[in-house]
C-alpha cells in the first residue's frame, strides 16, 4: 500500500550538507522562503494512512525502513507536506516532528527524484 508520494521538485543548496548527516526536510511547493535553502520541495499528494514504525521510505531505488514516528509527524505531512526523516537507526524520535529510519548512506536527491512511503497492507 502507498500512503504517501511524491516528486521532488526543488533541492535548496544547502541540502547536500543535510544529506551527508543523515537528515532529509521535505516541504511542498509553498514552503515558506526561509526554509527553502534546507528543503527539498515536492509535489505530494494526500496521505493516505499514517506512516508507522515498520514502513519503508523509498527515494527512487532506495529504501529504508521507518523506524519511529514522531507524535506530531503525521500531522505536518497531512497538512503541509512537511516532514523530517532522520536516518540514525533511532526507535525513538528526538522531536516530536521527526520520523527515525535505518542508519545507511542516503542517495544523491534531486529535481525529477520520486519519494513513496509504503505501508505494510
Amino acid at each position: 500500500m502507498i500512503k504517501y508520494s511524491a516528486t521532488v521538485r526543488e533541492v535548496g543548496p544547502l541540502v547536500d550538507e543535510f544529506i551527508a548527516a543523515g537528515v532529509l526536510v521535505f516541504f511542498g511547493l509553498d514552503a515558506p522562503e526561509e526554509l527553502k535553502d534546507f528543503a527539498i520541495l515536492h509535489d505530494g499528494s494526500q496521505l493516505v494512512a499514517e506512516v508507522a514504525p515498520g514502513d519503508r521510505f523509498c527515494v527512487d531505488d532506495h529504501c529504508f525502513t521507518i523506524l519511529a514516528v514522531g507524535e506530531v509527524a503525521n500531522q505536518n505531512l497531512r497538512n503541509l507536506g512537511h516532514f523530517v526523516i532522520k536516518f540514525n537507526g533511532q526507535a525513538t524520535p528526538e522531536m516530536p516532528g521527526d520520523i527515525c529510519a535505518e542508519a545507511r548512506p542516503l542517495p544523491p536527491i534531486g529535481p525529477g527524484s520520486r519519494m513513496v512511503i509504503h505501508g505494510e497492507s
